[in-house]
């Protein structure tokens, strides 16, 4: 096995996407949450690249770590939050944590050395033209339903967060 730079850099990304999903469920505060959530978003659009997915990286990184990570952030800001309270001090959750994290990345990184993989030709095709035909023919309907879903889902957002201050 040859160590080349796309290895290094997959490994990087997938190690950033790994330690985003953690501090995610790991933070107390929200706001750090959404954070690492929007870290662990950028990660794999790093990893989507590597793949030569380009569309799905851009909406990965546009939709994902823009608008989602934003509307989280927005969410947070718009709701009341009582002042800091004293966490209890989780040192057997920090450490079965860190422990299943090392483990899970052993267990893969055992399959993935262990995997053998045929060699095959491969075939380049344009994703974006394919994605976005298929988008716009066969699946126009749930596309405009999701984006009036996610509409609704902001404008009601919006409301009970007024409906909160009164």
């Amino acid at each position: 096995m040859t160590f080349t730079g796309e290895f290094f850099m997959f490994f990087i990304l997938a190690l950033f996407a790994i330690g985003g999903a953690i501090f995610t469920i790991s933070f107390t505060k929200v706001i750090h949450m959404a954070v690492s959530l929007a870290f662990t978003f950028l990660s794999l659009g790093g990893l989507y690249v590597m793949l030569e997915a380009e569309f799905v990286a851009f909406v990965q990184i546009l939709i994902y770590a823009g608008a989602v990570s934003i509307l989280m952030i927005f969410g947070i800001m718009m709701t009341k939050h009582q002042g800091d309270e004293e966490q209890p001090k989780r040192k057997l959750h920090n450490g079965l944590l860190l422990v299943g994290s090392v483990a899970l990345f052993g267990i893969l990184f055992y399959a993935i050395q262990q995997s053998v993989f045929p060699d095959q030709d491969l075939q380049i095709a344009d994703n974006t033209r394919a994605i976005g035909e298929q988008l716009f023919t066969k699946y126009v309907i749930p596309f405009e339903i999701v984006s009036v879903l996610l509409t609704v889902a902001f404008v009601g957002a919006i409301i009970i967060a007024k409906r909160e201050e009164e």
